[in-house]
């Protein structure tokens, strides 16, 4: 997904148990299940807008993919703190994968909030302060992407990222409040009142609402869980792959 943290793992560490595989597929499992329900909640149950049309069920992937993103930031601050206490690797690759996930997961909010504007606002993109917030958020953690790579010395490194990946989530919280502290911005407020929608908080249906919080729920407690834990394991394969290298020169 991006750069690669060379940490070291303890040998148990190094061979994950079957338990836990079995775990993760029982969880990659209720994951695909999960997205095609929300898939279906989205196209097939929730009620067409009546001002938007079918454009507004974009809506509910934009929201459902900021909240993983979200949730995924959120794992790689925690984890940031947790490094800088315990200087065990291990916090420092699930960092690396909550900034990836993240950043994978922001490009689609980035993404499909664009291709729902285009009809809406009759342009891809305009400086509004919601849609400025959410790229400075993706910029932010593409440069912990690239500057993560350059560095060389693997605790300068590590140290260099769990302090950016706490700062960083910063991003995350303004991109969520600027909608409420802003009364300029032209971006609807789904989820409580603002200054732009115009009966204070975004007119949904039941089955509406059913439909953005099931996403919300399926994308931040299933997708964005199981996309990290599958990259820690691709992060250890990488490990027992270049100690049976290195052992192999030797």
């Amino acid at each position: 997904m991006g750069a690669v943290s060379h940490a070291s793992f303890t040998e148990p560490e190094r061979a994950a148990p079957a338990d836990r595989t079995r775990l993760l597929r029982i969880l990659q499992a209720l994951t695909v299940v999960a997205v095609l329900f929300g898939v279906f909640m989205a196209l097939g149950y929730a009620g067409t807008d009546s001002r938007q049309g079918h454009v507004q069920r974009i809506f509910y992937m934009h929201l459902a993919s900021y909240a993983g993103a979200a949730v995924a930031f959120g794992t790689a601050a925690v984890a940031g703190v947790n490094y800088l206490r315990a200087r065990q690797p291990r916090w420092d690759v699930l960092s690396l994968a909550g900034v990836e996930v993240g950043f994978t997961l922001s490009i689609i909010t980035l993404t499909t909030g664009m291709v729902w504007a285009r009809p809406i606002w009759n342009t891809w993109w305009t400086w509004d302060p919601r849609l400025t917030s959410a790229a400075i958020m993706v910029l932010t953690y593409a440069a912990y992407l690239m500057l993560r790579n350059g560095i060389h010395n693997p605790d300068q490194r590590r140290r260099f990222a769990a302090v950016y990946a706490i700062l960083a989530l910063s991003t995350v919280i303004f991109t969520f409040l600027i909608t409420r502290i802003r009364p300029d911005t032209i971006h609807p407020t789904v989820i409580g009142p603002s200054a732009q929608n115009a009966q204070g908080s975004f007119a949904m249906t039941d089955s509406m609402l059913a439909a953005m919080i099931s996403n919300m729920i399926v994308w931040s407690v299933f997708l964005a869980p199981t996309l990290m834990w599958m990259r820690i394991r691709l992060e250890r394969t990488y490990e027992r792959l270049e100690r049976l290298r290195q052992q192999s020169l030797s």
